[in-house]
Protein backbone atom coordinates (compact mmCIF):
# COMPACT_ATOMS: atom_id res chain seq x y z
CA UNK A 1 0.00 0.00 0.00
CA UNK A 2 1.41 3.26 -0.92
CA UNK A 3 1.98 5.08 1.98
CA UNK A 4 0.74 8.65 0.49
CA UNK A 5 -2.56 7.22 -0.44
CA UNK A 6 -3.16 5.32 3.15
CA UNK A 7 -6.31 6.82 3.63
CA UNK A 8 -7.81 7.14 -0.04
CA UNK A 9 -7.27 2.80 0.22
CA UNK A 10 -8.49 2.25 3.59
CA UNK A 11 -11.32 3.74 2.29
CA UNK A 12 -12.01 1.66 -0.44
CA UNK A 13 -10.29 3.71 -3.26
CA UNK A 14 -8.42 1.53 -5.24
CA UNK A 15 -4.71 1.99 -6.67
CA UNK A 16 -3.61 4.56 -9.11
CA UNK A 17 -3.21 2.81 -12.46
CA UNK A 18 -2.75 6.19 -14.34
CA UNK A 19 -0.11 8.32 -14.73
CA UNK A 20 -1.89 11.45 -13.79
CA UNK A 21 -3.57 9.60 -10.83
CA UNK A 22 -0.67 10.32 -8.24
CA UNK A 23 -1.61 14.24 -8.05
CA UNK A 24 -5.12 13.26 -7.66
CA UNK A 25 -4.01 10.98 -4.61
CA UNK A 26 -1.46 13.44 -2.83
CA UNK A 27 -4.79 15.88 -3.18
CA UNK A 28 -7.10 13.38 -1.87
CA UNK A 29 -4.74 12.40 0.85
CA UNK A 30 -3.79 15.76 2.47
CA UNK A 31 -7.82 16.69 1.98
CA UNK A 32 -8.27 13.59 3.79
CA UNK A 33 -5.78 14.20 6.49
CA UNK A 34 -7.05 18.01 7.02
CA UNK A 35 -10.62 16.98 7.58
CA UNK A 36 -9.52 14.39 10.15
CA UNK A 37 -7.66 17.36 11.87
CA UNK A 38 -10.52 19.45 12.25
CA UNK A 39 -12.76 16.79 13.18
CA UNK A 40 -10.41 16.35 16.08
CA UNK A 41 -9.59 19.97 16.86
CA UNK A 42 -14.01 21.28 16.53
CA UNK A 43 -14.75 17.82 18.46
CA UNK A 44 -12.13 19.12 21.39
CA UNK A 45 -13.26 22.51 21.29
CA UNK A 46 -17.12 21.05 21.12
CA UNK A 47 -16.40 19.22 24.20
CA UNK A 48 -14.56 22.05 26.15
CA UNK A 49 -17.75 24.47 25.62
CA UNK A 50 -19.53 21.95 27.14
CA UNK A 51 -17.51 21.48 30.11
CA UNK A 52 -16.45 25.17 30.41
CA UNK A 53 -19.77 26.74 29.93
CA UNK A 54 -21.91 23.74 31.78
CA UNK A 55 -24.79 25.41 33.88
CA UNK A 56 -23.30 24.59 37.73
CA UNK A 57 -20.26 26.17 36.92
CA UNK A 58 -22.23 29.27 35.24
CA UNK A 59 -25.33 29.44 36.21
CA UNK A 60 -25.91 32.52 33.82
CA UNK A 61 -25.60 33.58 30.84
CA UNK A 62 -22.77 35.52 29.27
CA UNK A 63 -24.10 37.67 26.87
CA UNK A 64 -20.48 39.62 26.05
CA UNK A 65 -19.52 36.77 24.16
CA UNK A 66 -15.90 35.59 22.84
CA UNK A 67 -13.53 38.30 23.74
CA UNK A 68 -10.52 36.65 22.53
CA UNK A 69 -9.44 36.07 18.31
CA UNK A 70 -8.00 33.23 18.82
CA UNK A 71 -11.27 31.80 16.90
CA UNK A 72 -11.29 34.17 14.40
CA UNK A 73 -7.69 33.58 13.42
CA UNK A 74 -8.45 29.82 13.30
CA UNK A 75 -11.26 30.07 11.14
CA UNK A 76 -9.44 32.33 8.45
CA UNK A 77 -6.67 29.85 8.58
CA UNK A 78 -8.68 26.85 7.42
CA UNK A 79 -10.62 29.42 4.51
CA UNK A 80 -6.49 29.77 3.56
CA UNK A 81 -5.66 26.58 3.14
CA UNK A 82 -8.96 25.66 1.52
CA UNK A 83 -8.50 28.38 -0.69
CA UNK A 84 -4.46 27.20 -1.71
CA UNK A 85 -6.15 23.45 -2.17
CA UNK A 86 -8.77 24.91 -4.55
CA UNK A 87 -6.41 27.42 -6.50
CA UNK A 88 -3.25 26.31 -6.25
CA UNK A 89 -3.45 22.61 -6.78
CA UNK A 90 -7.16 21.83 -7.95
CA UNK A 91 -8.01 24.25 -10.17
CA UNK A 92 -4.40 23.79 -12.58
CA UNK A 93 -4.82 20.09 -12.17
CA UNK A 94 -8.42 20.27 -13.78
CA UNK A 95 -7.21 22.53 -16.36
CA UNK A 96 -4.60 20.40 -17.30
CA UNK A 97 -7.01 17.53 -17.94
CA UNK A 98 -9.06 19.96 -20.08
CA UNK A 99 -6.44 21.94 -22.49
CA UNK A 100 -3.35 19.91 -22.22
CA UNK A 101 -4.51 16.86 -24.59
CA UNK A 102 -1.83 14.69 -26.13
CA UNK A 103 -0.83 16.07 -29.55
CA UNK A 104 -0.72 14.64 -33.27
CA UNK A 105 -1.63 11.06 -33.58
CA UNK A 106 0.13 10.12 -29.88
CA UNK A 107 -3.01 9.40 -28.71
CA UNK A 108 -5.74 6.10 -29.27
CA UNK A 109 -9.00 8.31 -29.81
CA UNK A 110 -12.24 6.18 -28.70
CA UNK A 111 -15.84 6.96 -29.17
CA UNK A 112 -17.41 6.05 -26.23
CA UNK A 113 -21.05 5.89 -26.53
CA UNK A 114 -22.99 5.43 -23.47
CA UNK A 115 -26.71 4.11 -23.40
CA UNK A 116 -29.21 2.50 -20.98
CA UNK A 117 -27.91 0.48 -19.31
CA UNK A 118 -24.15 -0.33 -21.35
CA UNK A 119 -21.38 1.68 -22.77
CA UNK A 120 -20.52 0.89 -26.60
CA UNK A 121 -16.77 1.27 -28.02
CA UNK A 122 -16.28 2.58 -31.50
CA UNK A 123 -12.05 2.28 -32.69
CA UNK A 124 -11.00 3.35 -36.36
CA UNK A 125 -8.99 0.28 -38.15
CA UNK A 126 -6.30 -0.14 -40.06
CA UNK A 127 -6.92 3.55 -42.02
CA UNK A 128 -7.27 5.36 -38.82
CA UNK A 129 -10.41 6.84 -39.67
CA UNK A 130 -14.02 6.54 -37.93
CA UNK A 131 -16.44 5.53 -40.43
CA UNK A 132 -19.95 7.67 -40.66
CA UNK A 133 -22.35 7.22 -38.20
CA UNK A 134 -26.50 7.57 -38.40
CA UNK A 135 -29.11 6.93 -36.48
CA UNK A 136 -31.18 5.98 -39.33
CA UNK A 137 -28.55 2.43 -39.38
CA UNK A 138 -28.95 1.89 -35.98
CA UNK A 139 -30.45 -2.50 -34.93
CA UNK A 140 -29.45 -4.99 -32.58
CA UNK A 141 -26.38 -6.16 -34.82
CA UNK A 142 -25.24 -2.29 -35.82
CA UNK A 143 -25.71 -0.40 -32.26
CA UNK A 144 -23.76 3.00 -33.10
CA UNK A 145 -25.46 3.41 -36.93
CA UNK A 146 -22.01 2.32 -38.81
CA UNK A 147 -23.09 3.64 -42.29
CA UNK A 148 -22.33 0.09 -44.41
CA UNK A 149 -21.84 2.43 -47.67
CA UNK A 150 -18.82 4.29 -46.06
CA UNK A 151 -15.64 2.65 -46.92
CA UNK A 152 -14.19 4.56 -44.02
CA UNK A 153 -16.38 2.58 -41.55
CA UNK A 154 -15.29 -1.27 -43.07
CA UNK A 155 -12.90 -2.08 -41.08
CA UNK A 156 -14.09 0.00 -38.06
CA UNK A 157 -13.96 -2.03 -34.05
CA UNK A 158 -16.82 -1.94 -32.60
CA UNK A 159 -17.45 -3.22 -29.13
CA UNK A 160 -19.74 -3.24 -25.85
CA UNK A 161 -18.88 -3.65 -22.28
CA UNK A 162 -15.24 -4.24 -23.09
CA UNK A 163 -12.38 -2.15 -23.99
CA UNK A 164 -8.98 -2.83 -24.73
CA UNK A 165 -5.83 -0.23 -24.30
CA UNK A 166 -2.43 -0.20 -25.34
CA UNK A 167 -0.26 0.53 -21.72
CA UNK A 168 1.83 3.73 -21.51
CA UNK A 169 -0.50 5.23 -24.47
CA UNK A 170 -2.61 8.31 -23.72
CA UNK A 171 -5.87 6.98 -24.13
CA UNK A 172 -8.33 10.10 -26.00
CA UNK A 173 -11.80 8.98 -25.26
CA UNK A 174 -14.50 10.85 -26.70
CA UNK A 175 -18.25 10.45 -24.78
CA UNK A 176 -21.67 10.53 -26.14
CA UNK A 177 -24.96 9.07 -25.56
CA UNK A 178 -27.53 7.74 -26.69
CA UNK A 179 -30.53 8.85 -24.58
CA UNK A 180 -29.73 10.17 -21.34
CA UNK A 181 -26.95 11.71 -19.56
CA UNK A 182 -24.72 8.74 -18.23
CA UNK A 183 -21.17 9.38 -16.81
CA UNK A 184 -18.04 7.08 -18.00
CA UNK A 185 -16.07 6.78 -14.95
CA UNK A 186 -12.88 5.09 -14.71
CA UNK A 187 -12.26 4.86 -10.61
CA UNK A 188 -8.68 3.00 -11.10
CA UNK A 189 -7.71 5.50 -13.83
CA UNK A 190 -9.06 8.48 -11.87
CA UNK A 191 -10.68 10.05 -14.99
CA UNK A 192 -14.54 10.40 -15.74
CA UNK A 193 -16.75 12.99 -17.32
CA UNK A 194 -20.54 12.92 -18.48
CA UNK A 195 -21.82 11.73 -22.11
CA UNK A 196 -24.57 13.89 -22.79
CA UNK A 197 -26.79 13.28 -25.82
CA UNK A 198 -25.62 15.59 -28.98
CA UNK A 199 -22.57 16.33 -27.33
CA UNK A 200 -18.82 15.14 -27.72
CA UNK A 201 -17.02 15.41 -24.42
CA UNK A 202 -13.34 14.31 -24.68
CA UNK A 203 -11.30 13.20 -21.45
CA UNK A 204 -7.91 11.43 -21.34
CA UNK A 205 -5.75 9.31 -19.82
CA UNK A 206 -2.69 7.09 -19.94
CA UNK A 207 -2.34 3.95 -18.27
CA UNK A 208 0.29 2.91 -16.31
CA UNK A 209 -0.20 -0.44 -15.46
CA UNK A 210 -1.64 -3.36 -17.68
CA UNK A 211 -4.62 -5.73 -16.38
CA UNK A 212 -8.19 -5.19 -15.91
CA UNK A 213 -9.90 -2.14 -14.02
CA UNK A 214 -13.77 -1.01 -13.59
CA UNK A 215 -15.93 1.36 -15.59
CA UNK A 216 -19.06 2.85 -13.95
CA UNK A 217 -21.68 4.81 -14.79
CA UNK A 218 -21.52 7.99 -12.18
CA UNK A 219 -24.65 9.72 -13.14
CA UNK A 220 -28.19 8.30 -12.18
CA UNK A 221 -29.64 7.27 -15.46
CA UNK A 222 -32.83 5.46 -14.84
CA UNK A 223 -34.01 1.85 -13.08
CA UNK A 224 -31.04 -0.26 -14.36
CA UNK A 225 -28.12 2.24 -13.51
CA UNK A 226 -26.94 -0.04 -10.63
CA UNK A 227 -26.02 -2.55 -13.24
CA UNK A 228 -24.53 -0.23 -15.84
CA UNK A 229 -20.95 -1.28 -15.76
CA UNK A 230 -18.22 -2.53 -18.12
CA UNK A 231 -14.50 -3.36 -17.87
CA UNK A 232 -11.22 -1.68 -18.94
CA UNK A 233 -8.59 -3.92 -20.17
CA UNK A 234 -4.87 -2.49 -20.28
CA UNK A 235 -2.59 -4.53 -22.50
CA UNK A 236 1.19 -4.78 -23.86
CA UNK A 237 1.45 -3.64 -26.79
CA UNK A 238 1.68 -7.20 -28.50
CA UNK A 239 -1.29 -8.35 -26.84
CA UNK A 240 -3.73 -5.45 -27.83
CA UNK A 241 -2.14 -5.87 -31.53
CA UNK A 242 -3.38 -9.62 -30.95
CA UNK A 243 -6.41 -8.01 -29.86
CA UNK A 244 -7.12 -5.57 -33.10
CA UNK A 245 -6.68 -8.27 -34.95
CA UNK A 246 -8.88 -11.02 -33.81
CA UNK A 247 -11.70 -8.15 -33.92
CA UNK A 248 -10.80 -7.07 -37.32
CA UNK A 249 -11.43 -10.91 -38.22
CA UNK A 250 -14.90 -11.06 -36.44
CA UNK A 251 -15.65 -7.71 -38.07
CA UNK A 252 -14.93 -9.06 -41.36
CA UNK A 253 -16.09 -12.44 -40.79
CA UNK A 254 -19.64 -10.46 -39.79
CA UNK A 255 -19.93 -8.92 -42.88
CA UNK A 256 -19.14 -11.32 -45.35
CA UNK A 257 -21.89 -13.66 -43.50
CA UNK A 258 -25.71 -13.83 -45.25
CA UNK A 259 -28.05 -10.52 -43.41
CA UNK A 260 -30.68 -12.91 -41.51
CA UNK A 261 -33.34 -10.91 -43.75
CA UNK A 262 -31.36 -12.12 -46.88
CA UNK A 263 -33.50 -14.51 -49.31
CA UNK A 264 -32.42 -18.11 -49.27
CA UNK A 265 -31.64 -19.85 -52.78
CA UNK A 266 -32.34 -24.03 -52.92
CA UNK A 267 -30.33 -25.68 -55.49
CA UNK A 268 -32.81 -27.08 -57.72
CA UNK A 269 -32.12 -29.80 -60.09
CA UNK A 270 -32.34 -28.73 -63.51
CA UNK A 271 -35.24 -29.59 -65.52
CA UNK A 272 -35.62 -31.02 -68.84
CA UNK A 273 -36.52 -28.75 -71.64
CA UNK A 274 -39.92 -29.03 -73.00
CA UNK A 275 -40.79 -31.01 -76.09
CA UNK A 276 -41.47 -28.87 -79.16
CA UNK A 277 -45.46 -29.00 -80.05
CA UNK A 278 -45.85 -30.08 -83.47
Amino acid sequence: MNSLALINEFLGQPPNASSHGYQIDHILEFCHWFMGALFVGWSAFFIFTLIRFRKRRQPSADHSGVTSGISTHLEFSVVLIEAVLLLGFAIPLWAKRVNQFPPGKEGLVVHVVAQQFSFNYHLPGADGQFGRRDISFESNSNPLGLDPNDPAGKDDIVTAGELHVPVNRPVIAELSSKDVIHDFFLPSMRIGGDAIPGSLIPVWFTPIKTGTYEVICAQLCGLGHYGMKGTLVVDTPQDYEAWLKERAELAGSAQSAPSPGAPKTENKPPQPAASPTP
